[in-house]
């Protein structure tokens, strides 16, 4: 009887201890996954980003991740910029606006950033200050917006951001005429942030949202010899490639729910199970 007892104490410490180990074990890796540095699109931290900006969508300038680039225009010009961002990430845009001197201005003057992602669809940002107003006397006016996690796919009638280019547009929108044209000098820089599985979705777009991606694909299989050179990043374009779609941490998640509910339901087992043959019963009965 005292054996069997102590059989199944120490079967419901093994358990137990496995249990709390499996736990640990999937709490770590979902911790060094969210964590991992090499899991952030962010490789030009250190690069000098460049001093111009389109006027344009066609001609706006490429941003990395990370990357600041700055632009010296006159108030009134539309200022351009693009960057990639890719599935599961979060961009977040910050704009700073170097005003002109205050002697040359009598007037407020309102300032607004927008993001647009490949199809030229205006992206809602989830907060920040798209829009702001400088006084007379303002030296700077600084704007920013986070746009929502980027989607790996998305229904056709939804607005939803998805994997390609996203568009930054810096301008004037509130100023009295006589006061356009003034120098201004424009830094903005684009960041993405890593959310993990919890804004994974089953499916992936064929190609992302990059102009003249399908164009480039289509000349790329139709020649072998164009195939065989190697193949530069188009604007707004990460430098190694798109995410594949098919890998996220939620397989970590589905295989340590796995492993925890066996050993739960083992340990269910071990405690319904009962204590066997009482000793009083005859062993031929």
């Amino acid at each position: 009887m005292r054996t069997t007892t102590r059989r199944t104490h120490g079967v419901r410490r093994a358990l137990t201890g496995a249990l709390l180990a499996g736990l640990t074990l999937l709490t770590s890796a979902g911790a060094a996954v969210a964590d991992d540095p090499s899991a952030s699109a962010s490789p030009a931290g250190d690069e000098a980003g460049p001093t111009e900006a389109g006027t344009t969508f066609r001609t706006a300038t490429a941003l990395k991740p990370d990357q600041t680039g700055t632009a010296q225009a006159s108030t009134g010009d539309y200022l351009y910029w693009v960057f990639p961002a890719d599935a599961g990430q979060r961009p977040t845009v910050e704009a700073t606006v170097k005003l002109p001197e205050n002697a040359a201005r009598r007037s407020t003057s309102t300032w607004q950033i927008d993001v647009y992602d490949g199809l030229r669809r205006r992206q809602a940002c989830m907060y920040g200050h798209q829009t702001r107003k400088a006084a007379a006397d303002a030296a700077t006016v600084e704007l920013s917006c986070v746009l929502r996690p980027v989607r790996a796919w998305s229904e056709p009638w939804a607005n939803d951001p998805l994997p390609g280019s996203y568009y930054v547009r810096l301008t004037v929108v509130d100023l009295p005429a006589d006061e356009l044209g003034l120098p201004v000098g424009a830094e903005v820089k684009a960041t993405v942030k890593e959310q993990g599985g919890a804004h994974d979705v089953d499916g992936a777009l064929s190609d992302p949202l990059v102009p003249g991606v399908s164009v480039a694909s289509a000349g790329d299989t139709g020649d072998a010899g164009a195939s065989a050179a190697p193949r530069v990043p188009s604007a707004g374009e990460p430098e190694d490639g798109w995410a594949s779609g098919w890998w996220t941490d939620r397989w970590l998640w589905t295989v340590g729910g796995g492993v925890l509910a066996a050993l739960a339901a083992v340990f269910g087992y071990s405690l319904t199970r009962g204590r066997g043959r009482p000793a009083r019963v005859p062993q031929g009965i």
